[in-house]
């Protein structure tokens, strides 16, 4: 067989011989579509708590407050990565979700969901203290501490389902092999 000159075309051949791609990589995933519209919304959320709380000027002062900046930091980068992945898999009309590559998904969906959600309970912890318990809202801007929070769970929210579908590809393809 002569390798192609540089500018040809080169046909795929299927296992069927008849040149279409194969079956394992034509877009099948409705996880794609679905996860895309979830990405996105994890990265608005977490883009929304981000934006509020370093509105203020007193979040640098709590080491809770500085914690959730940065989980959401780390949200928002990473949701949008996987949202362009997904993206980029619906243009081409390809899944690009092979084991090792939902394995990877999984894992740092798990990671940025437990560092989101971490970052969520100790700001509620935080503020239900400055609010109820010092009643210091009147000094600090506990409005905007609590918007900051819910939107920070509202994030780690959007990402269980995409969180639970990579897991449950994950397994299935791992049981496949």
């Amino acid at each position: 067989m002569v390798p192609p000159a540089q500018g040809q075309a080169v046909q795929v051949e299927g296992p069927n011989g008849d040149g279409n791609a194969p079956a394992g990589m034509i877009m099948r995933d409705p996880w794609t579509r679905c996860g895309l519209v979830f990405r996105l919304l994890q990265a608005a959320f977490a883009a929304a708590a981000l934006a509020v709380m370093a509105s203020t000027d007193d979040f640098s002062s709590v080491t809770t407050f500085r914690y959730l900046v940065a989980a959401a930091s780390v949200q928002c980068l990473w949701s949008l990565a996987v949202a362009i992945l997904d993206a980029y898999a619906i243009v081409v009309k390809r899944s690009f979700r092979t084991a090792r590559a939902v394995i990877i998904l999984s894992l740092g969906d798990w990671l940025t969901g437990t560092l989101i959600f971490s970052a969520a309970c100790g700001s509620a912890a935080i503020t239900t203290l400055f609010s109820n318990d010092f009643g210091a809202c009147s000094v600090n801007p506990c409005g905007s501490f609590m918007s900051a929070t819910a939107m920070a769970f509202l994030s780690w929210l959007a990402r269980v389902p995409a969180f639970i579908g990579n897991l449950w590809t994950a397994v299935h393809r791992i049981q496949k092999l």
